[in-house]
């Protein structure tokens, strides 16, 4: 099962060593307790480890038994393998995916509804009409939902660059919103 994972800069989490390019083992897998623990939606991987810039992330395969969270998206494993390691920016991207694919679930606590400014790097907005802004380096990621249910019709991924992308600036799926420069609420 793909799944995505946060650790310590050393890929260390609770105190276990996790190897690339192998298999990681375990006897047990219960999501409150024991096992290799993964998220199926990328965000809930920055709810355990939010300071990223001190933390790797990486897509994991999830594998042997399986014990699910009912608390958020985490799995509970006996083995793991460490695909892929994702900057933020890819993991927001991932998050992204996420949502587009699974739009009935419930929303992670980093995802705002309508209008966020970005903070610790990011901005994830959903809504019938999301808006947001950032400072240079901000990663905006803006979802709009279809008129009558959550689907989502319309996604925009922004980096605050001073280029493409300006500072201060709210942004909607469409750009700037009401083409003024002057921050959004």
């Amino acid at each position: 099962m793909k799944a995505y994972k946060g650790f310590h800069k050393d890929l260390s989490c609770l105190g276990y060593k996790f190897k690339e390019n192998a298999w990681n083992k375990t006897d047990k897998a219960n999501c409150g307790e024991n096992g290799f623990h993964c998220a199926e939606n990328p965000l809930d991987c920055l709810s355990y480890y939010r300071n990223w810039r001190n933390s790797v992330y990486y897509e994991v395969e999830a594998a042997g038994d399986l014990d699910e969270d009912e608390f958020d998206s985490k799995i509970s494993c006996t083995e793991i393998y460490l695909l892929k390691r994702l900057t933020l920016e890819q993991l927001l991207f991932e998050a992204l995916i996420y949502m587009v694919e699974h739009p009935e679930r419930t929303w992670n606590g980093h995802v705002k509804k309508e209008y966020a400014e970005a903070h610790n790097g990011f901005a994830v907005v959903r809504g019938k009409n999301p808006n947001a802004h950032g400072q240079l380096g901000d990663i905006l990621i803006l979802l709009k939902e279809e008129d009558n249910c959550s689907a989502i019709e319309e996604v925009a991924f922004l980096k605050i660059d001073g280029k493409k992308c300006y500072p201060g600036i709210c942004y909607t799926v469409k750009g700037i919103e009401n083409h003024q420069e002057e921050i959004c609420a």
